[in-house]
This record gives structure tokens, C-alpha cells and sequence, in this order.
């Protein structure tokens, strides 16, 4: 009963392709536009499977794997085992090698062996069907679905080599649980390369697309086992195996070792995607809509981004953020920058941080406090006026135009050095000094430093004090700080050291480019000045033996946001510690947790 309802099945499959080839022959002259249309349309070298794109650190390890909807890792047929290929062509199609796209005697056979067996053995399309199928078209059973299957098969015939076309088919094939290509698979499901894998591995690897759904490992491991063991009968039947590796193979143990994807470090990953995209905005002039397309374009064609992240200070700047901020809706953020070579080798996005959360470190724009005094009024100043350390400067009461900010505890000081000024952090100094630079003058300068929330509502005296409509992120201020590291010249750091395709060729770069902010001389004195804050000033928590080590706090009115950015001979750092709903935090400010945050990170060697 089972052999003549398969022979029934094998009649009416039959009848079937024949009316198919019938209908083809009678809508010819309706075809033949559309393979005019597919001659102009489908350029051959612009085929691309998606592909796998990899993020590396500084020693060029890998961190993180792009996953795009398909994920694979391409290989060439050379890479490609011949078992795989013999395995797939006598499975799938046997004339692969003769025919032109399609096979009416291989529609034949694959009916009826799959009519004695009882089971889908074979499949009617040829491997060339199923690569337009997987390029073109989706998998809906409809007679124009086939028709064009048929049609985009011709074109691949005429436009690729048998070879490039098994390439891409065996790259190009489903193997269930997300995975695409035989290489992918291989390493998902073995966890190691294809080249590595045993004949009993191959095979059972190679029985999943025939039928992904029934023959998901992970769910029906006995039937893809059973496949498996149909395959190796095949192959040993057509003499391709002997019998000793034939039972050598179907004996052995198959057992699974499911490689997970490389994800790591997220708060600095997160900020390598903003920055590709702001790389690839500057290359290619694009914005918005069409950036979002384009990048997403360039992760799925498969690249290779190497970075500057230095894992052990990452992992040192998570491990001090969770450390001293254990108080409940604290946040916190820090920024590292080698600014020897202008990178960005680590920054937190805050506690607890998940992959694509809000980033504290570049998307948190917050008020700088007393931090911009030395960008926006002492090194200015000392630049226009040719002032030093030791010029005097008020610390009285100040008032103007009814703004009349006050000295921290309300207290006055009368004259005092520009370095005692600013060692301490007083208010009425950084004022009157801002007044006399003039506001637009003083602003000429910050402008340097690209921060992108500057607007003109921010040009006014209480800017001095850190008064802003928005403010700056913590690595704005941060990168910002690194011109006391580069004698007055401003250089951008970045996190992205290039981009390649997969075969080494560079496709993006950040270009160099300085910008002088002020004089060597104005420079050194700011360093001096810098580094008395944390040798005997608001500092002081955050010193430690260096060859060089200065820098300045930060606090906002009612004690909204605490920071501190500062420099050694190597690095500059900033870390900002707050709640993202601006609420005051004068209780944990006593504990300066931000100065212990930073002195964590920054005693590190490089």
C-alpha cells in the first residue's frame, strides 16, 4: 500500500513538472522581457550574502560579534572539504556538473526515491534552484514563485561558473537556529572550524538543510542522526567511502558543543557603533535615514573594526564605577584616553550597563560645575592677557546686572593668585575674569573643543561657573582636557583605530586633524596650576606619585552632579557621578566618590 501510494505521489509530481515546462513553453514570449529585464538588473559581482562583522581591542583579540539576521561566516570553495561538496551533489544534484539551472531527469529520480522511501530524500530542485531560491526569492510554493525560480537559476547559470555557484550555495544555505552557511554551522554547532570536523560530524552537518525544521539538531537530534547515517550509506554506496570509514563514521559518537557569539565589554561596544556611524558620515557625507541604512549596509557586508580598547583599564573602570557607587539611582561615568596616541581606551556607560542602554559617558550632557574653568576662563586669560600662576585676582563679592554668584560657604577671600583660585575652586574669581576676557572672547576658545550642545543662550557670565542651557558629557569634557597633555593643541580622540572588509582592505579612517587652543607657554602654566589643585587643592583625594598628575573638580548648584577630570604623563580622565534625573547627592558628595573612582583607573601602568 505504502509503495503504490508513493508511486501515486511519483505520477502526479511528475505530471506536475510537465505541465510546469508546458507553461514555460507557452508564456515564452512573456518571459523573455523579464529575462531581459534579469540580464540588465542582475549584476553577478554584486551578489553579497550578509556576513558576520567583528569588533577587536587594541591587541587585535576579538570583543564583540556583529550577528546580522543571517549569521554567517563566509568561506571559499577551497576551504570547502571535497566530502562536503560530493556529500551536497549527490544528495541534492547529482547532475549539477551537466545541466544548465535545471533537471528534468533529476525532478524524475528525486520522485522516486523519495516515493520507495517513503521519506524527502531528495529534492526536485537542482543546487542552482535553490541559490536563487536563497538569493532572490523566498520559499512560497505558488507556480510563479517556481517560474521565477527557473528564471533567476538560468541567469546564474549563464552569469557564474558551476564552482562560484557551489561557492555561494554552501554559503549561502539555511542550517536552522539562525545560522547560514556550512562553515557557520560547523563552528555553531562543533565549535570548531569546518576544516577540523570528523566524516561523521560532516555528514551530520550536512543532513540539516534538507529539512532545518525536522532536522534541528537541537530538537531532533535522532533524526538528523538517522540523515546522517542515510547520507554515509549513499556515499558509500556510489564508492565514494570504503567500508571501513563508512562504519568508522556512522559508529562514531556525534556530540554537539554549541559555541556562543563573542559579546564583551558593552559600554565601550556601544560607543564603537555611535562612532561607525560617524565615521562613515564624514566619508560619505550622509545623515539621518540614509546613515542609519548605510551603516547597517556595511556591518552586513561583513567588516573588521579594530579598536583602542585596552581591556585590563575597562575592566579596572567598570569594577571602581560599581565600587564606589553603591548608593541606590546613583549613576556614574568615566572616560580613559591615552592621550599619547589620542584613543579612547575605556569608557563605563554606567552601573550595570547593558549593550545599547543610555551611555552616560556620550549621551549624558550634564552641567560641568567648576570643571570648564580652566577651558573656558583660566587658560583664555592667561592666553590673552600673558597672565601667570602668580597674577592676583579678586575673590571678593561679585555682582553684576543682578547676577551675583557666591564663593563655596558664602565666604570671601579678597586678592588672591590665579593659582590659589583655582586650587580652591573659588566662584567670584572665575566671574570677573570671564568679564574681563569678554563673554564672546572666552567663547571663541571653547568652541575649539567641539562640544555639540554649545549654543548662543550659553554666552553669559554663569557660564563661568558652569552654567549651561545643556553642558557637556563626561567625554566631551574629558577629550577636551587632553590639550594640557599636547602643549595648547586640541586633537579628537577616537575609539576606532580603522575599518577593513574581511580581507584587509582599509575602507575607513579617522583623518588626523590639531587645532591650537592657546599657546606652549599658557600650556605650562595651566599644568602648574592643574596640578597644585590635586596636590593641595579640591583634589587632593585623587593624588598619587606620578610623573606628572593635575586636573579639576567639578560641582554643580545643589550638589547635582559631581566631577573630576584629570591628567598623568600617559592618560586623561574624567568621571561623572550623578542621578540621571538631576537630584541633589550632597550626602554621597562628602565621600568624594569620584576622586576614588578616578585614582582607581588612573594608578594603572600602561
Amino acid at each position: 500500500m505504502r509503495a503504490m501510494i508513493g508511486y501515486l505521489l511519483t505520477l502526479l509530481t511528475l505530471s506536475c513538472f510537465y505541465i510546469l515546462v508546458l507553461k514555460v513553453g507557452e508564456e515564452w514570449n512573456n518571459v523573455k522581457p523579464v529575462s531581459a529585464v534579469l540580464e540588465g538588473k542582475i549584476k553577478m559581482n554584486d551578489i553579497h550574502l550578509q556576513q558576520n562583522s567583528y569588533i577587536y581591542d587594541r591587541n587585535n583579540e576579538l570583543i564583540s560579534e556583529h550577528i546580522n539576521e543571517q549569521k554567517r561566516k563566509y568561506i571559499s570553495l577551497k576551504e570547502i572539504p571535497d566530502i562536503v561538496k560530493q556529500i551536497f551533489i549527490v544528495t541534492e544534484d547529482s547532475h549539477f556538473y551537466e545541466h544548465s539551472g535545471f533537471d528534468i531527469a533529476g525532478v524524475t529520480r528525486a520522485a522516486i526515491v523519495n516515493a520507495k522511501s517513503g521519506a524527502l530524500e531528495q529534492g526536485g530542485s537542482t543546487i542552482t534552484q535553490q541559490l536563487a531560491r536563497n538569493l532572490f526569492l523566498n520559499h512560497e510554493k505558488t507556480l510563479n514563485r517556481k517560474l521565477s525560480e527557473l528564471l533567476y537559476a538560468y541567469q546564474l547559470e549563464k552569469k557564474l561558473t558551476k564552482d562560484e555557484i557551489l561557492e555561494l550555495y554552501l554559503n549561502a544555505i539555511y542550517f536552522q537556529n539562525g545560522i547560514y552557511g556550512i562553515e557557520t554551522a560547523a563552528q555553531y554547532y562543533f565549535s570548531r572550524p569546518l576544516k577540523q570536523l570528523s566524516l561523521g560530524e560532516l555528514a551530520f552537518i550536512c543532513a540539516i538543510p534538507n529539512n532545518p525544521s525536522l532536522y534541528d539538531p537541537l530538537t531532533h537530534f535522532t533524526e538528523t542522526k538517522k540523515r546522517q547515517e542515510r547520507i554515509l550509506q549513499i556515499l558509500f554506496n556510489k564508492g565514494i567511502i570504503n567500508k571501513e570509514t563508512f562504519d568508522a563514521a556512522r559508529s562514531e559518537q556525534i556530540s554537539l558543543r554549541l559555541q556562543k557569539p563573542v559579546d564583551l565589554f558593552p559600554d565601550y561596544v556601544t560607543y564603537v557603533y555611535h562612532e561607525l556611524k560617524q565615521l562613515i558620515s564624514l566619508k560619505e557625507g550622509i545623515s539621518g535615514e540614509q546613515l542609519d541604512k548605510r551603516a547597517s549596509e556595511v556591518l552586513q557586508s561583513g567588516v573588521r573594526i579594530y579598536t583602542s580598547l585596552e581591556p585590563r583599564i575597562q575592566q579596572k573602570a567598570i569594577a571602581a564605577v560599581q565600587t564606589y557607587l553603591p548608593y541606590k539611582n546613583v549613576q556614574g561615568a568615566a572616560v580613559v584616553i591615552d592621550h599619547t596616541t589620542d584613543e579612547i581606551i575605556a569608557l563605563t556607560g554606567g552601573k550595570h550597563y547593558k549593550k545599547f542602554d543610555f551611555h552616560r559617558a556620550f549621551q549624558a550632557y550634564r552641567q560641568p560645575g567648576s570643571a570648564i574653568k580652566p577651558l573656558l576662563v583660566y587658560g583664555p586669560y592667561i592666553d590673552r592677557f600673558g597672565a601667570t600662576s602668580y597674577s592676583l585676582v579678586s575673590a571678593k563679592a561679585f555682582c553684576k546686572n543682578g547676577y551675583c554668584p557666591k564663593n563655596y560657604s558664602n565666604r570671601t577671600y579678597g586678592m588672591v593668585t590665579l593659582e590659589t583660585a583655582l586650587q580652591y575652586s573659588y566662584n567670584t574669581p572665575a566671574v570677573r575674569l570671564l568679564d574681563e576676557i569678554g563673554i564672546e572672547q572666552a567663547f571663541a576658545y571653547l568652541k575649539k573643543f567641539e562640544f555639540n550642545s554649545l549654543t548662543t543662550k550659553d554666552y553669559a557670565l554663569p557660564a563661568a561657573i558652569g552654567g549651561f542651557t545643556k553642558g557637556m558629557t563626561p567625554l566631551e569634557l574629558t577629550n577636551a582636557y587632553t590639550t594640557f597633555a599636547h602643549d595648547g593643541m586640541f586633537q579628537k580622540a577616537h575609539a576606532i583605530r580603522k575599518v577593513t572588509d574581511l580581507q584587509g582592505n582599509v575602507l575607513y579612517e579617522w583623518p588626523q586633524h590639531t587645532k591650537k587652543v592657546w599657546s606652549k607657554k599658557t600650556n605650562d602654566i595651566m599644568r602648574k596650576m592643574l596640578a597644585q589643585v590635586v596636590k593641595e587643592g579640591t583634589a587632593k583625594k585623587a593624588y598619587f606619585p606620578s610623573p606628572y598628575i593635575g586636573g579639576k573638580t567639578g560641582t554643580t548648584n545643589d550638589y547635582k552632579d559631581l566631577w573630576f577630570i584629570g591628567l598623568t604623563n600617559v592618560y586623561t580622565a574624567g568621571v561623572w557621578v550623578g542621578q540621571d534625573k538631576p537630584t541633589n547627592i550632597e550626602l554621597i558628595s562628602k565621600q568624594t566618590p569620584h576622586l576614588h573612582i578616578w585614582k582607581t583607573i588612573m594608578q594603572s601602568k600602561k
